[in-house]
Order: structure tokens, then sequence, then C-alpha cells
């Protein structure tokens, strides 16, 4: 088929969005002719350098971005970068609409960025259109909001303002209405979704990881529990929840136990000192940001990963987690708790904050005085990322996908 990818966040060698992008093209593009818009201020030099190490003879790229405001970089995750994002999405159609008349795309589907309240009017296009998979649609529950500063609250509040509006513009949902099929990346996207319009929705994840680093992974030993390592990889945000993850480490007080936090964030500063406060700090380590490869041999290194995010959709390090044999602990929210099974790691309801912490310290406790229990539920979450969760995997569910809908679009 002759399939149109629009993915304003692609790199190679990238993880979060960016990582989405790009896996997706490269995927799909090993049995269809793919078109990928994106924009050239990112990422192509970096797709070109990649390109020419190894070509990918189905795969093109059509690099532009607004002509009064080219640098969508300056501002970086900020408002003013989301306004940019919208702006982009109107000048796709456009881009989308001209590339069809010359090249008579079979179908069109939006991958990046993965987020349900903004629209992607390639939706617009005579084709059928596939959706995502999208996220956004979860929240930190209202009982958490208690540890959050004023300036974490504000945030928070902005956040659903933000989606509130998104949910109301008629661009959006018309997308929804539009789409093909609309895939949600967790549940409480999905009723996003279906309160947007959307006729056929379903839930699918929209990370994945690489054959390259499930092999590596998998050279990892099993955990032995002497000593003790919990790691923790994530931007050091409130709403990723580590100072969870601390309280939860200094109740359980565990004999020869660490906790070890990778990345960097607002957060560092507030986190060392709640460290300090519950008399843990000599036996928590921040790393601080180390490269992909770096945080890949650290987790080797640990007994299990702890992920106790409020509000994530994915969450790439549990996946990375499962290929390295280590179990997780993780809140039963967002798409970390959906992705974790109970063979596979222990997910804590989210009740309230205490309960959270003093369900995870018991977790904590089970994992540190069960080696074997570590070693089994690593070596089943193995077995369901060779199953589920390669991007081989993705590439040939989308494959599926694409030939479900254009087989339906003709009858129609």
């Amino acid at each position: 088929m002759k399939v149109l990818l629009s993915a304003y966040s692609c790199e190679p060698g990238k993880g979060s969005e960016r990582g989405v992008g790009w896996h997706i093209a490269q995927e799909v593009a090993k049995d269809h002719q793919v078109w990928v818009l994106t924009r050239p201020d990112e990422s192509k030099e970096a797709i070109e350098a990649e390109l020419k190490r190894n070509p990918i003879p189905n795969l093109q790229f059509v690099y532009f971005t607004l002509p009064f405001w080219k640098d969508s970089l300056r501002w970086g995750q900020s408002g003013a970068m989301q306004l940019h994002y919208y702006l982009w999405q109107i000048q796709a159609y456009f881009v989308a609409q001209k590339l069809h008349r010359q090249i008579n795309f079979d179908l069109a589907h939006h991958v990046t960025f993965v987020r349900y309240s903004v629209p992607s009017l390639l939706s617009l296009l005579p084709i059928p259109f596939i959706w995502g998979p999208v996220g956004g649609g979860e929240s930190a529950p209202a009982k958490f909001w208690v540890d959050f500063s004023f300036k974490n609250k504000l945030y928070e509040y902005l956040r659903l303002i933000w989606r509130g509006i998104g949910e109301l513009d008629p661009l959006t949902r018309l997308t929804a209405r539009k789409s093909a099929i609309a895939y949600a990346t967790t549940q409480d996207t999905a009723e996003k979704l279906s309160k947007l319009g959307a006729l056929k929705i379903k839930q699918a994840s929209e990370t994945g990881i690489a054959q390259a680093e499930i092999e590596q992974l998998s050279q990892c030993p099993p955990p032995t529990g002497n000593p003790v390592r919990f790691i923790n990889v994530a931007r050091l945000l409130h709403w990723k929840g580590i100072y969870l993850g601390l309280r939860a480490f200094a109740e359980a007080n565990i004999t020869n136990a660490e906790y070890w936090i990778v990345g960097e964030g607002p957060e560092q500063e507030r986190l060392e000192r709640l460290a300090q406060e519950l008399n843990i700090s000599e036996r928590v380590i921040f790393f601080g940001l180390l490269d992909r490869q770096e945080v890949l041999v650290k987790l080797g290194q640990c007994s299990a990963l702890v992920h106790p995010s409020l509000h994530d959709s994915g969450g790439w390090v549990t996946l990375e987690a499962m290929a390295s044999g280590r179990p997780i602990l993780c809140l039963d929210l967002g798409g970390p708790g959906e992705t974790v099974t109970p063979d596979i790691g222990i997910k804590i309801t989210a009740h309230s904050p205490e309960q959270a912490v003093t369900d995870l310290a018991k977790a904590m406790v089970k994992l540190a005085e069960n080696p074997d229990l570590c070693v089994q539920m690593g070596k089943i979450g193995q077995q369901r990322i060779q199953e589920l969760h390669t991007w081989s995997a993705k590439g040939k569910w989308l494959s599926e996908v694409y030939q479900e809908c254009v087989e339906q679009f003709r009858q129609d």
C-alpha cells in the first residue's frame, strides 16, 4: 500500500515521542511504501544520517514547518510549542492534500504526538484514517494533589484546562468522527475518545522495544537479591511519583538495600531533601541523566523497577525492565497499570498517598524476601516482550490493521 504517516516528532535512536515516530515509520516501510510528514528542525539531520547508513527504499520523508515560525524547538515543551504543534497540524493537511493528488495514498495514519486532545487534519483526506494510539486522558487522582507544590498544582490545573479546550475544539471532534479506527493507549483515553464521537475505538500501547535492545537486556544476570536494589528511571517531575517510591523505601526498611534514581528534572532538590528527612540518603543514589545504553546497564544491576507514575500514557521503561528480566512495581494507573500483570510485577491501587506508600513498601519487602519470585516474574516478562511488545510485532499488527481498514473502506 501507499501509506501517509504524520509524525511531528520522529528521530532514530531516541525514546519517547521521537522513538515512536521513527520506529513505526521504519516497521511499516518493511511492507508498504511510506511517506512521513515531519519537521526539519528537530531531526532531519539525524534521519538523513541514519538513512545514509541503513537505506530503507520504501521510506521517504517530507519535511516542512510553519513559514512564519520555523524554529519549533525554541520554546521547549512550553505552551508556545503546543501552539506550534496545533498550527502544524493544519498546515499538514494542505501538504498532504497536494501529495495525495500526486501519489494517491491508500491510507493515512497519525502517529505523533501521541495526544488525543489535538486534531489531526489528515482525517479530512478522502481515504481511511487511523488515529493513534493516542493518550493523554489520564489524570493524577485528586487525593494525591495534597503533596503537590503550588506550582505543580497549577501545572495539573492548566493540563486539565488545556485538555478540556481540546475536547471542545470542533476539529478534534471531527478527527474522532472521521477516524476509521481510533486507538487509545489506556481505558481513560478510550473513554475520552468515545465522548469525542469516535465510532470504532480499540486499545493499544504506542510503545515498543527494538530486538537489538531485547537481546542486550536478555544478557542481564538474574537478580540475586544481594544487595537488593530498586531503580526508578524517569524525568524528575512531580507526577512521576518518585517521592512515593522514596517514602515506601523508607517504610520498608529493608536491610542491605539501595534505591537508585536515574534522571534529571525540577524535582531533584526536593527529592534529595526528602531522602535526608527520611534518613535514607546514604542508601539513595541519584545518578542524574544517563545515556540510553548506561540506563540499560543500570537496569541489569538492579532487583526491580519502581515506577509509581500518576498519569503516564505509556511507560517505556516498563518494557525495558521486562526485557531485562526485572519485575515491576507500579501504581494501577495509566499505561503501566495496563501493561503490568500480576505475573510480571505488582500493581498498587491508588486510593490515597498513605495507602499507596504502605502497599508499595509491602511489595518491596515481598520481592526482597523472595528473590526466586523476582526471577520468575522476570522470565515471564521476557516472554511477554517477545510476544507483544517488539517493534517488529507492532509493524505486523499495523499491516493487518491497514488491510482491514482499506478493505472496509472499499466495501463502504
